[in-house]
């Protein structure tokens, strides 16, 4: 379950900042409402998450989830390009969580 507690942190996570850029600097209530909301489920379901699985692993994968979902919804919903070393540094990132997921031993499945 704390797993799936970590995925919903991480979709509350990514709509939450994917929304920021529409609230223009919190001066539109509605995406500012948004905001604000993905960012307290968030929180809310990374701190359930911290019951079996270690802050530094937890926040990890949230982190670097979060990163790669939020530049795909960047270049989907703004149009915002990476360019090659953009790309490569998401993709140490990516291959940073899955270090941790494949062989920490502080990781429970």
């Amino acid at each position: 379950m704390n797993w799936l507690y970590l995925a919903i942190a991480i979709a509350c996570e990514v709509f939450a900042t994917s929304a920021l850029k529409a609230t223009e600097g919190f001066t539109r209530w509605q995406p500012s409402a948004l905001v604000v909301v993905g960012y307290s489920l968030a929180f809310f379901f990374l701190s359930l998450t911290l019951r079996s699985i270690p802050v530094g692993v937890a926040y990890a994968i949230w982190a670097g989830a979060g990163v790669v979902l939020v530049s795909i919804a960047g270049w989907l919903l703004y149009q915002q390009a990476l360019d090659a070393a953009a790309i490569l540094g998401i993709g140490l990132i990516v291959a940073g969580v899955l270090v941790i997921n494949l062989f920490s031993k502080v990781v429970v499945h």
